[in-house]
């Protein structure tokens, strides 16, 4: 599979428990983070990164300029990308678990890689059984896949990422959502917000599916920094307080930076 820069992270060790040179990014001499968004925010957590994107998001700021990608690395810029087998991947977190049970698979789109991705997710839910989180931006659906994911990360991207093009797959979205029903599972859409034009667009989206509450659906504010979310900030609390959605923060910005690998 082809992983990002940051790969697998924070680790310490590789797939056969040799310790590795450097310190996680983290700065802790151990293994692990915490995810820093939605429902399972705060939980310990392993992320595994994987390369390439089907979209490239890049928002419009209200006073002016652009903000790209936060993981433009993982997504299109992705020059620095590696390859490694499943089975390395899955050592390798075996090696850092200690305490950690949840597993986050980000990118990137991961479902671009699903063969791979649906391999992986079988070996974390064989026996160890993680928790296997999979973030993905909506666009693809693979019901192989789809079986072995306890909780589905979803992000639809409107047009005010894309340059003014409209790429939601409601079909796709509704996949997702009728999987978490019929298997008992979870799921959250989490969309960013970067203009008032948003909030119609995700009601609009919203009363095309069928199966989610209000708090399934989380308001992130735009920005890659934490001083670009706070502009944001106090906007997106409105919103999610007129429309009773959740407000999501990015607890790992607070915590460590807009830095990668943490």
């Amino acid at each position: 599979m082809l992983l990002a820069k940051d790969g697998i992270f924070p680790i310490t060790k590789d797939s056969l428990g040799r310790q590795l040179g450097e310190m996680p990014a983290s700065g802790f001499a151990f293994p692990g983070t915490i995810q820093g968004e939605g429902k399972l925010c705060g939980m310990p957590s392993l992320f595994v990164r994987l390369a390439g994107c089907n979209l490239h998001c890049r928002w419009k700021k209200a006073g002016g300029g652009f903000s790209p990608c936060d993981t433009a690395y993982a997504a299109y810029e992705t020059r620095d990308a590696r390859q490694a087998s499943v089975e390395d991947v899955y050592r390798t977190l075996l090696m850092n678990r200690g305490n950690i049970r949840h597993v986050v698979i980000t990118g990137g789109e991961p479902f671009l890689q699903a063969e791979e991705l649906r391999e992986l997710c079988r070996l974390l839910k064989s026996g160890e059984s993680f928790h296997v989180t999979v973030e993905s931006n909506a666009t693809l659906y693979d019901e192989k896949v789809a079986q072995y994911v306890d909780f589905f990360s979803l992000s639809p991207k409107f047009p005010s990422s894309q340059g003014g093009k409209w790429i939601v797959r409601k079909e796709v979205i509704q996949q997702f959502i009728d999987c978490t029903w019929k298997r008992g599972k979870d799921f959250q859409l989490k969309f960013v917000y970067s203009c008032e034009k948003d909030i119609a667009e995700i009601k609009g989206l919203l009363a095309r599916l069928r199966g989610w509450k209000n708090e399934d659906v989380l308001l992130m504010p735009l920005g890659g920094t934490l001083e670009e979310m706070r502009a944001n900030a106090k906007e997106t609390l409105e919103h999610c307080i007129r429309e009773g959605w959740r407000y999501c923060d990015r607890l790992h910005l607070a915590l460590f930076g807009s830095q990668a690998g943490v």
